[in-house]
């Protein structure tokens, strides 16, 4: 582990002021009224097994659509727009718009991210643990991990896990620890953590 906080103080270091400026933005994003977030949980819909920055491009041109479109015409939009799944996250959008205008309220009754979460995995269809901690860590929550195969490259690399065939609902709880853990060796939340990992294999610190 020592290593791998090596690297985060060095990326600490680096690009320290950017991953500020984005935790500050996503704290913004947290104060917006709920239909501003809503848009976001779409854009984490739109991230499952496909390219979160082709995700991001999508979510700019489609922007108010996702609260308006009929589902035809937003499976067009996104088809026409590159994504793999059109016609599944079209139908996923808008059966959760149920909650647009609800999700601000619903999301500040809980008392912790974990049980943020949960709801959303159970309410919102698209939307697993690795969507859900990243929907909240876009609106402000910052003490839950984003676990995909990213990640867990990264973790396999530096010898901290064994690569699973399956990232299953017990193996992300186990890996979200452990990124807990250095987080809070390295004094950052995890959503900071996230965001100088991602650089350290992109070189960009995105959403």
């Amino acid at each position: 582990m020592e290593e791998l906080l090596e690297l985060v103080r060095k990326l600490r270091e680096e690009v320290g002021n950017l991953v500020d400026l984005r935790i500050k933005e996503f704290q913004e994003l947290g104060r917006r009224p709920s239909r501003e977030m809503f848009k976001e949980l779409c854009f984490c819909i739109l991230t499952a097994n496909f390219s979160a920055e082709r995700s991001i491009k999508i979510q700019k041109e489609i922007d108010d659509g996702f609260l308006t479109l009929p589902e035809p015409e937003l499976a067009g939009r996104l088809r026409a727009l590159g994504h793999r799944y059109p016609e599944a996250r079209a139908r996923y959008i808008v059966l959760a718009r149920r909650y647009s205008d609800s999700l601000r309220e619903i999301l500040s009754s809980f008392g912790s991210g974990a049980e943020a979460r949960e709801w959303l995995v159970r309410n919102i269809k698209g939307i697993g643990y690795k969507e859900a901690s990243h929907f909240l860590r876009n609106v402000g929550y910052m003490d839950l991990a984003i676990v995909d195969f990213h990640m867990i490259d990264i973790l396999v690399r530096h010898k901290l896990v064994e690569r699973p065939k399956t990232l299953t609902k017990g193996r992300y709880l186990e890996t979200e620890a452990l990124l807990r853990e250095i987080a809070r060796r390295s004094g950052i939340t995890p959503a900071e953590l996230d965001l100088y990992l991602w650089y350290s294999e992109t070189g960009k610190v995105l959403k």
